[in-house]
């Protein structure tokens, strides 16, 4: 795909919003591994200090990521005003939407995830959607506080190849709490040590968040790139 040939879409300004279509494309410089669609989490946009980065940062290993804003979200751009996210059957339709627009202007592998709530809604359509892998980066396997009210009944048949990076420590979803889960036998985690939802570790751990941010990018540029 040339840049500017997608509907509504401008690769060629890639580190700029598009107020047309809520789209941010960010390209690697040299040859392109896969395309990954990136949605944000229920309380911050696709411009994010969290997004940014990790756009960057997959764009930087070969990953081209196209990020997107969900109805609600593009809204509150608009006019300031904080909104809940948009009803899940909504949330669901703009992924359909967004997956079937860029698999008909982009050529080779194409994934779909999200941060958090934009990666779960993911999950509930790979398999639907026929995408060629998932990412979830800090997937909320419970509400907050909710702990015996996993949302993983879907996780245990998934048949996407998947990978979720996720904080040791995450309080939607820590690793003793997920050891208990049958998740099916094509997701793949990556732990971050003493990560919280954010992916951001303690300080007692030796890392920082930068590091834990490039090696959440260095996992999945790895899964979606075959290495």
């Amino acid at each position: 795909m040339s840049k500017g040939q997608s509907a509504g879409i401008d690769e060629g300004q890639c580190s700029q919003w598009q107020a047309t279509g809520n789209w941010l494309w960010d390209l690697p410089a040299g040859e392109r591994r896969a395309t990954l669609i990136l949605a944000h989490g229920a309380g911050a946009p696709m411009d994010s200090p969290f997004m940014q980065q990790m756009a960057q940062s997959l764009a930087a290993r070969g990953i081209a990521v196209l990020r997107f804003e969900f109805d609600y979200m593009a809204a509150r751009r608009l006019d300031g005003k904080k909104r809940p996210p948009n009803p899940q059957a909504r949330l669901l339709e703009q992924w359909r939407e967004r997956y079937v627009q860029v698999r008909q202007q982009v050529a080779g592998p194409l994934a779909i995830g999200g941060k958090s709530m934009g990666g779960r809604m993911a999950s509930l359509l790979a398999d639907e959607l026929g995408a060629d892998a998932l990412v979830c980066l800090g997937y909320p396997f419970y509400a907050a506080g909710k702990p015996d009210k996993p949302r993983v009944a879907h996780l245990a048949g998934l048949r996407t190849p998947t990978l979720i990076v996720q904080g040791e420590r995450d309080a939607l979803g820590n690793r003793q709490a997920v050891a208990g889960y049958p998740l099916s036998a094509s997701i793949r985690l990556h732990w971050l040590e003493s990560g919280d939802h954010d992916l951001k570790p303690l300080k007692r751990s030796g890392f920082s968040h930068e590091q834990h941010l490039a090696a959440a990018a260095q996992a999945v540029a790895g899964f979606l790139g075959g290495d």
